[in-house]
């Protein structure tokens, strides 16, 4: 399967890889070597978060993939984020100073002297939130990122932003599979140039969070209407992930996979190879069933 080297515009300098790698709950111990064998495979999109934990080996991984590969930082597409603070979790808001202070730490742990694209993780930041934004904005300004952006923001939150006459985000990374599709927030997004970056794009598979420890709040019926996604599958000789993905990216959605098997990494990032054709697209179209299972704004309990 040809790898996918797809990029969608997030603005006037920085364009983002249409498959990224994702590292939410890649441990620490695993990191290193799963970034530099994603690297050796072929991704030059690695996405990570101050609130993963795992920071300081993911850097280590991209030094070590550059280095087996040859390629240079410039070569490479990093996402990074801030942990805005929760309240609910005693966590406070951080201030504008301290999400600067929170970005340069970051960049430390990764070894990297500046984020291809940064962004607010959630918001949770209450009456800190344009503060944070703002922050970003000088952030930009300053070189530390190219790009800037938020996740897990609804078009109330986006709002927040326009109405205080700051510049708009580049991107708004949130879930989105065929069972979220969130078509009004997307929408808005579009009407403002606010690139769409998916997560949690496989939400629809059988195997989808179901080792100990992982939240998941798929039903039983979730689970069993997932069959369509095998029939389909089968039908372009790809994977389930592969359908899925390639779902996201026909839409204009860069992705962001995760796996710990080399293999499952090069299916992953193999999505150039085929296209699901209309009548199955316009199908996947109606699977809709509303805000998604990994992360709801209106629930401060839980992110992804």
């Amino acid at each position: 399967m040809t790898a996918m080297t797809q990029t969608f515009c997030l603005n006037d300098s920085t364009d983002i890889p249409a498959v990224g790698y994702g590292t939410y709950l890649v441990t620490p111990e695993d990191a290193p070597e799963a970034i530099e064998t994603a690297i050796r495979i072929g991704y030059r999109h690695i996405d990570t978060a101050s609130g993963y934990h795992n920071e300081k080996s993911v850097g280590a991984g991209i030094r070590a993939g550059l280095q087996a590969t040859g390629l240079s930082r410039a070569d490479i597409f990093v996402t990074g984020k801030l942990w805005p603070g929760n309240p609910a979790w005693g966590d406070v808001p951080k201030t504008g100073a301290e999400t600067l202070n929170e970005c340069g730490k970051s960049l430390a742990r990764l070894g990297l002297d500046y984020f291809d694209l940064y962004l607010i993780h959630a918001p949770y930041g209450g009456p800190e939130r344009v503060a944070q934004w703002r922050a970003l904005l000088e952030l930009q300004n300053a070189g530390k990122a190219r790009s800037i952006g938020v996740s897990n923001y609804n078009q109330s939150h986006l709002e927040e932003i326009r109405t205080a006459g700051l510049p708009k985000p580049d991107a708004n990374q949130i879930e989105l599979h065929p069972w979220s599709q969130k078509p009004e927030l997307l929408a808005y997004m579009r009407d403002h140039g606010i690139a769409p970056i998916a997560y949690s794009s496989l939400v629809p598979l059988s195997t989808w969070r179901t080792e100990e420890g992982q939240a998941s709040a798929k039903t039983d019926q979730m689970k069993a209407d997932g069959e369509v996604f095998v029939a389909m599958a089968r039908k372009y000789g790809v994977t389930e992930a592969q359908l899925l993905l390639r779902w996201g990216v026909q839409n204009g959605y860069a992705v962001l996979p995760k796996s710990l098997n080399p293999e499952r990494m090069r299916q992953n990032l193999g999505l150039a190879g085929f296209e699901i054709d209309a009548a199955d697209m316009a199908a996947m179209a109606e699977m809709d069933r509303g805000a998604g299972v990994a992360w709801a704004t209106g629930d401060p309990s839980t992110a992804a």
